[in-house]
């Protein structure tokens, strides 16, 4: 298979030239356009995620000799989390060479956070079987190394971190509400509110209510800590 301009330009983005071009193009492939003959990208995401975890682990590793698996874990999972990977494909304009059917593009598919999470999997994944492992893993550090290096001693996402610092109160676990959603079908803004059995709230905005619960549980954790 030949690879387009734009997917062209996308391996130098990458930062990988592909041997077998119809691998990288698998994993461009959304079910919503797949067939018999064109096969989607989702059991290179389920590899991809092994790939990912494996390098991640090990950077975490040498990124700390002394911390112990109680502080390992929580910088393992902000790093490989469905999130950080949508991150990174939307650095590298994954989503303009996605692979997509009618409806799923006309409802923003391109900009959806599980879409490019899963396709940025899918991709890690054809690297490796592309060119080994080596190859996946330097592609993994190359787009993932500020984020391993500015990574706080203490990473948990901040619902869990906003949950532990409720259960030590002996509250009740944070609630989480949608106060409002704005925007066109495609491209949905959601504000979402978090909640404290002590009556404090804080609210938060994004194009998606996992990263818009983060936010506002990490602002009402901050004013907690604070108060």
């Amino acid at each position: 298979m030949k690879l387009s301009a734009e997917q062209k330009a996308f391996e130098e983005r990458l930062g990988h030239r592909f041997a077998a071009s119809g691998l990288l193009i698998r994993a461009l492939t959304h079910s919503s356009i797949s067939s018999s003959t064109r096969p989607d990208n989702q059991r290179l995401e389920f590899l991809g995620d092994r790939v990912l975890g494996l390098v991640i682990a090990e950077a975490v590793l040498d990124a700390d000799e002394r911390a112990a698996e109680g502080r390992l874990a929580p910088r393992f999972n902000a790093l490989v989390r469905k999130e950080t990977c949508a991150e990174v494909a939307r650095e590298i304009e994954l989503g303009t060479v996605l692979r997509l059917g009618r409806s799923e593009m006309m409802s923003g598919g391109r900009r959806k956070e599980a879409l490019l999470g899963d396709a940025m999997e899918a991709v890690i994944a054809a690297i490796y079987l592309d060119g080994g492992y080596e190859a996946a893993r330097q592609v993994v550090l190359s787009h993932w190394r500020n984020r391993i290096a500015e990574l706080d001693e203490d990473a948990r996402d901040a619902k869990t971190a906003l949950q532990e610092w409720a259960q030590a109160r002996r509250f009740s676990p944070p609630s989480y509400v949608e106060i409002a959603r704005d925007g066109p079908d495609h491209a949905p803004v959601f504000t979402m509110e978090a909640r404290l059995q002590n009556g404090a709230s804080e609210r938060a905005t994004a194009p998606s209510k996992r990263v818009a619960e983060q936010a506002a549980a990490r602002a009402l954790l901050e004013r907690m800590e604070k108060e």
